[in-house]
Formats: C-alpha cells, structure tokens, sequence
C-alpha cells in the first residue's frame, strides 16, 4: 500500500516562546551565529516535538540553509567549538558552553542503499522534511518560537499518530532500521493501535531486519523497552512476526507485563535491561543468545545472565535466606534476580510478600565479613591454598549463622573452622 507525499501547505503561527530553553540560554548563540548573512537555522525533529506535548526536549538537533564548511567557518570566528561529527552528510557539532548542538545543512537524498545515501545539500525546508522518517519528526521550530510543518505533523502529533512520510514502504525501504524506529516511537508517543499503512509496510519489510547491525538494533531496542507503550507495541511486533527475528527466541510478553508492574509497585524507574531480561531470558543460555544477537555491552550480558540463572530459586524464600542471597549477590544482581522470580510467579504471586523481599537493600545494609586471613595466620595457617580453603569455610559458617557481630560468636566460628580443617586435612 503507497500513500503519495503530503504536500500539506507549510503551517506556522504555534507559539513556542514560552519554551525557556529556544528563547534562552546556549542555544541562542547558535541563532546568532547563523541567522545572518542569508542563512537560517532551526531546531529539528525531537525537541520540537517533546515541547509541544510538555516533555522534556533531550538532545537539541538544528537544521540549517548554511553548508558545513560555512557554519565551521563561521564557528572558528565566533570562538565556538565546532566538532566535524558527519562532515559528509553536513553534520557539525557545536559546543556552546558545554551544551552540544548538532547541526546539520538541509538535504536531500539523491540515492539510497538501506542504510547509507547519496545527498545533495539544499536550501529547502520542505525538501529536507520530506526526507524525515515520521511526520511529527519533521517539525521545525524557528528562533521566533514558530513552528513550521510541511507534512502534516502537528495533526499527527495531536491525535498522537505515528506516521511514516510519504509511502511507508519506501522510507523504510531507505533504511530498515526504521521498522523499529515505527515501533518505538509509537511506544513512546502514539495512542490505539499502530498506524495500518506503517503496519503493512513494516510486515512486509521484515526480511530487511536482517540487513541491520547488531548495535544499531540494540539501540531502539533498549529505548523500545522504557517506553510507556513498551508492552503493546511488543505484542504487535510478535502477532506479526516482527519480534523473533530480533530476539531469536520466545517472548514473554506476560512476564515483561508483570515486571513493569512490579516497577510500578516498587517506585522503579523503567530499566531498559530488567525489561530485556523478563522478555526474553528464561534461562542463561538465553542471555547468551541476547547477548550475542544484540552486542550487549559485558555489563548488560552480565546482568542478563545472572536473570536467568536459578531465578526460581527465590521463589518462597524467607527474609534470613533471602538476606543470605543479596550478602551472595550484591544489591542489583539480588534485585534483578528477585524482580524476574516475581514476575514469573504469574498469578500466584503474592505481591506483598514479593515487595517486601525486593526492599530488603533499601532495609537492610549487608555485612561485613568480620574475619581477615590475619586471624588464621594466628592459628597456624600459612600463605597457601589451605588458608583461602578455610576462609571460606569460615564464611559460609558465619553466613549460616546470621551474620553474627559479637567477637566471641565470630571467634567460635573462626576455632571450630580450623578444628575441622585440621581434622579433614590430618593437619
């Protein structure tokens, strides 16, 4: 299904002189800098979005008439930091007291290979928003606080729609990438149900997903998972095929609802990797996979792992062995680890019960193993394999007996240690 370019009469005239930061501030030496001469810069795509709709703006991308080497040229005089960041496709990054502005000169793309592109530059604002991926992310905002929009954004952005420029098929065909991209803004900014032209285009597209790098995948995959409309958008990804190519495996969708539930419960903020894991990570050998399909960094493979590893484990424990578990674990591993055992408890979960065990860092500082090999130097030991043999024991006993303070209970665990060492070892 094609759908023609909108060519919607450029609207202007929504006020964004009430947004502080377009009319103050770092930004406005960049509108100095180049609203002269004949030039004109804007800002771009997300910021101008996210201020109409009262969220926060993120990263600032402007948009200008002026060429690459023009806004070099003239940042130089200025004093102002200008980084080639994307030099060939007319990208600059200004550094105006320490805020980074990318700025790139309007194009066009002249030919396109699924990802990279031949482009023109230009002086063409309606041109230059054509080429954009979605509709509410061509806006652009001039240093007057107006709003221009070629292709019929602002209506988009009202009924909270998210729709490719153009025909669907195209854009995407232009880069598959934005098969993702469809899912995840619509995640973050849409209503209903996903766009029927966009979904179609997206359905048939899908072989293009495995065309994409690794770390471009993971990158709207990780910002998919902490959108609000994280868990529906999913489900659509998998009725259509579209989710199994990326994770390579099975999607539990009702244990990723369960878990954001839980977030909720416990006052968590949305954690892109906690969310991965309750998706797609039953066991390790999951995570490995993830790990490997995604180019997760070592970190985000370390805590996938340990997700999936014995997560069933907490399930019914009590505080004492609970406690035992997070001195073992470490807060966060103890927490992911908790948080993926309750939300594969499914209904017969006990919410309550399963709160409590995940606040237990918040309640409870873990301890401080009160024996040095020092202590053990003192009965006899030597430097050696025998001495880290015994430390051991000596805090799995001390683990096993409560995490006990008083010096002559640790003193007592420490001689009955090496009792039992002496008389294993015929020391």
């Amino acid at each position: 299904m094609s759908r023609e370019v909108n060519h919607t009469p450029e609207r202007i005239g929504i006020d964004l002189r009430q947004a502080g930061w377009l009319t103050a501030g770092p930004i406005t030496k960049v509108f100095a800098l180049l609203n002269s001469g004949g030039e004109e810069v804007r800002v771009v795509g997300g910021a101008v979005r996210n201020a109409l709709i009262g969220l926060p703006h993120g990263d600032i991308d402007m948009a200008t008439t002026a060429p690459p080497e023009e806004v070099m040229a003239r940042a130089k005089t200025a004093g102002i930091k200008a980084v080639p960041t994307g030099i060939d496709h007319g990208t600059v990054t200004l550094v105006v007291h320490g805020h980074p502005f990318e700025v790139t000169t309007l194009r066009e793309d002249v030919e396109t290979f699924g990802r990279k592109a031949r482009v023109a530059f230009g002086r063409d604002w309606r041109r230059d928003a054509e080429r954009r991926d979605f509709t509410m992310n061509a806006l652009s905002a001039s240093a007057d606080g107006l709003v221009h929009d070629y292709v019929g954004g602002l209506d988009d952005l009202a009924a909270r729609r998210v729709r490719f420029i153009g025909d669907p098929a195209q854009r995407i065909a232009e880069d598959y990438l934005r098969i993702l991209r469809f899912f995840r803004v619509h995640a973050a900014y849409g209503d209903d149900d996903p766009d029927r032209a966009g979904l179609h285009a997206c359905i048939e597209g899908r072989a293009g997903l495995a065309k994409l790098s690794a770390e471009r995948v993971r990158m709207e995959i990780v910002k998919l998972m902490a959108a609000p409309g994280a868990v529906a958008a999913l489900t659509v990804m998998d009725d259509y095929g579209l989710l199994t190519p990326v994770l390579g495996g099975i999607a539990y969708r009702a244990t990723l609802d369960a878990m954001i539930t839980a977030e909720k419960a416990l006052g968590l903020p949305p954690d892109p990797v906690r969310r991965l894991g309750a998706l797609a990570v039953a066991v390790t050998e999951d995570a490995e996979r993830l790990a490997m399909r995604l180019r997760l960094s070592n970190a985000e493979a370390k805590r996938l792992d340990s997700m999936g590893y014995r997560w069933w484990r907490l399930a019914g424990v009590n505080e004492d062995e609970a406690k035992r578990r997070l001195y073992r674990l470490g807060p966060e591993r103890y927490r992911d680890r908790l948080m993926q055992a309750w939300a594969r408890a499914g209904r017969a979960a006990d919410a309550l019960v399963w709160h409590d065990l995940a606040t237990l860092p918040d309640r409870w500082q873990t301890p401080r193993f009160p024996l040095r090999a020092a202590d053990f130097l003192a009965r006899g030991f030597r430097e050696g394999k025998a001495l880290g043999e015994v430390l051991e024991q000596a805090e799995e006993a001390w683990v096993a007996a409560g995490f006990p303070a008083d010096a002559a209970e640790v003193k007592a665990i420490a001689d009955r240690c090496t009792a039992a060492f002496a008389h294993d070892h015929r020391l």
